[in-house]
């Protein structure tokens, strides 16, 4: 059998369907799970674990049987905890089968196999009786179904499923309770990823501003969470205009309910500003007195020595309707909304008549299409005005007042920007309708009367591609040039004029973890878990790079950053393959996790734009990333530690391979 994926092909910018083999779907979902990430969480194991010894000690000295429901089992790590703590049963329902069957195997492994039964089923269609899944209702409830946003992975319906039919009346559930917790900030960062900001150019005739429709700057936007890492976004960035406030709690012993509801809280500003966001996250109590708590509280909320690094639960950034004005000690009131999945906020002055008509206000939706087409960090990158001068500076380069220019970039505002800069004519492929016109084709199919007869003399692109995943997929503009070649005058200019693949070695402080084997957790051996990661990575006869936003990430750099390829755009793509060996230089002590990759554009003569590195900040080699964009990181399947570097300092060799049939970049490396 085989299998088909959609994924987005570099040559031609467009999405397609590849056949692959029929395990391929879940050999990605492994890969790329979290599972590693989340066997690494000491913080939420150990607590965990604690939560479930107290709880079948509760059950224990009511006389009881422990019998245990074991929700999402994973690995069976909870079920293992419970049975180890004394419960008399567990039934661990894990839905999806490979992960199922690797359970099976921990549970024997770690000799629980009469204690332990492993239903392969999703949780709504397990079946309670003699003949059925479980001999009777479970009176212990344990569940690991949570995600950033809390409720986005359906933890609400999953529970309101299982008290109604799969556990007794007043059973005790591991975690208890779960509480949101909300700040209201001012923070133009974040804020620059929802809204056009205006953009300034300085042309020969004074300055233009750009500024958005009105349309897009009265728009809600889209209402998907915007999930971070939050302690990496310095207090500079962020104005705190109200205390920390409890939004709302879910008590997972009794009886949930899932159906759209809303919470409302009144804030009491403690400093005036614009509210712009609703900074989120939430905590887990274990028990009911709520002595054993697991939090995803960021680092000025919580003492920095008690953070515990994670990367598959993180803190939420909801962006309100519109900004709005705050007064220092006049009272607002916050309401949150949602639905079985998903929350959203909105903010009022003064309390309104409690109709919940009007109050469980639809989820927003974008009206301006911006907010479809452009994604936050996308938004980020368009109101970044230093990138956008470098833009400005190239373009008043090489346009002339007679300058005929193509537009081969999704979403971009290069069009306006080299209209204000004079350009004569624009086509844009892909509210200045008689200077710019947009050209609904494909640029291979791109004809004479689209151009009106004209040749092209400047084409551009920043380049931007919606369809990219790792940085090199935006060379779809090179295929995109060679494909409009016909229609170019013979001196035509191309910005950027060319292109160049980087490369740096680097130790992470965190990222590692999340493709790091685990062996043993809590003292259970899962090394059946760390085998299937291995296999799965392994699938593909080469290993990928995978993208990841590194400004998020902490690492220090091991060596120095290296240009390892470079792609003119001025000629057209050849036929052959473009490929590069070498070796980097280790240059500080650290443990080498892997290789971050980067494009650099380089737009004209001495004026280039990053998507990666922007610095490395200091002698010990930590590194600031271009916050739009994500990296290509391409982890070791083994370290090096070179804690001692001997006068000769060690080594990276490797072999890089752009395929210009697929557009895809191969790489090998050896430590």
């Amino acid at each position: 059998m085989k299998t088909f994926c959609g994924r987005a092909n570099p040559t031609t910018g467009a999405m397609e369907w590849i056949e692959e083999d029929e395990d391929y779907d879940y050999h990605q979902e492994i890969a790329r799970s979290r599972y590693a990430d989340m066997l690494h969480d000491k913080d939420r194991n150990t607590k965990y674990y604690q939560g479930i010894r107290a709880a079948v000690r509760r059950v224990k000295e009511r006389g009881e049987k422990a019998i245990v429901l074991d929700i999402g089992t994973g690995t069976g790590l909870l079920s293992m905890m419970a049975a180890s703590a004394g419960a008399d049963f567990c039934y661990a329902v894990e839905v999806f089968k490979p992960m199922a069957n690797a359970a099976v195997k921990i549970v024997e492994k770690n000799g629980f196999r009469d204690k332990i039964k492993v239903i392969n089923k999703h949780s709504t269609e397990v079946t309670v009786g003699p003949d059925g899944d479980m001999q009777c209702r479970a009176n212990i409830l344990i569940t690991e179904l949570f995600d950033t946003e809390l409720i986005g992975e359906g933890a609400l319906p999953t529970y309101e499923h299982a008290h109604k039919y799969l556990v007794q009346e007043g059973c005790e559930a591991v975690p208890h309770r779960a509480t949101v917790y909300v700040q209201l900030v001012e923070s133009k960062r974040m804020w620059s990823w929802n809204k056009l900001f205006p953009i300034h150019v300085e042309a020969e005739d004074g300055e233009k501003i750009i500024v958005s429709p009105s349309e897009m700057e009265n728009c809600p936007g889209v209402p998907s969470v915007c999930d971070i890492q939050l302690n990496q976004m310095p207090s500079s960035d962020i104005t705190v205009l109200s205390d920390v406030v409890r939004m709302f709690s879910v008590d997972f012993s009794k009886p949930v309910r899932s159906a759209s509801t809303y919470y409302r809280v009144q804030l009491e500003p403690i400093k005036s500003g614009e509210a712009q966001i609703v900074l989120s996250w939430w905590d887990i109590d274990m028990d009911p007195f709520g002595t054993i708590n697991c939090t995803m509280a960021p680092y000025w909320v919580k003492s920095t020595s008690a953070l515990q690094w994670r990367d598959h639960w993180m803190q939420c950034v909801y962006f309100l309707p519109n900004e709005e004005p705050v007064v220092q000690g006049e009272p607002v009131y916050l309401t949150a909304c949602r639905d079985e999945y998903s929350l959203w906020y909105k903010l009022q002055k003064a309390r309104e008549e409690e109709n919940k008509a009007d109050v469980c206000v639809e989820s927003p939706v974008c009206r301006c299409q911006a907010h479809l087409l452009w994604n936050r960090p996308r938004f980020g990158e368009l109101n970044d005005q230093n990138r956008t001068h470098q833009y400005v500076r190239a373009l008043m380069k090489v346009l002339e007042t007679d300058s005929v220019c193509l537009c081969i970039s999704d979403g971009s505002l290069l069009p306006v920007l080299a209209h204000y800069l004079g350009a004569k004519q624009f086509f844009k492929a892909n509210n200045l309708e008689d200077k710019i016109k947009i050209i609904e084709a494909r640029p291979e199919l791109l004809t004479s009367s689209h151009l009106e007869d004209k040749k092209i003399s400047v084409l551009v692109g920043e380049p931007f591609f919606t369809t990219s995943l790792l940085p090199w997929h935006n060379l779809y503009f090179w295929y995109a040039r060679t494909a409009v070649t016909s229609h170019l005058t013979s001196d035509v200019t191309v910005l950027p004029q060319s292109a160049s693949l980087h490369m740096m070695i680097v130790e992470f402080q965190d990222l590692w973890r999340i493709r790091s084997p685990c062996g043993t957790c809590e003292g259970f051996d899962v090394q059946t878990m760390d085998d299937m990661i291995k296999n799965s990575l392994n699938f593909r006869e080469s290993k990928e790079a995978e993208p990841h936003p590194l400004w998020e990430y902490p690492c220090k750099s091991l060596s120095d950053p290296q240009e390892v390829l470079t792609f003119d755009f001025r000629k057209t793509v050849p036929q052959h393959c473009l490929s590069t060996e070498g070796s980097v230089n280790l240059l500080r002590k650290g443990t080498s996790h892997g290789a971050v990759l980067w494009m650099e554009y380089h737009l004209a003569a001495d004026i280039s734009v990053s998507t990666g590195l922007v610095q490395i900040s200091d002698e010990k080699g930590n590194c600031e990333w271009n916050p739009h964009c994500k990296q290509g990181v391409y982890f070791f399947s083994s370290v090096i530690e070179s804690e001692s570097l001997s006068a000769f300092p060690s080594t990276v060799t490797y072999a890089i391979c752009f395929d210009t049939k697929t557009g895809e970049i191969a790489m090998e490396f050896k430590l």
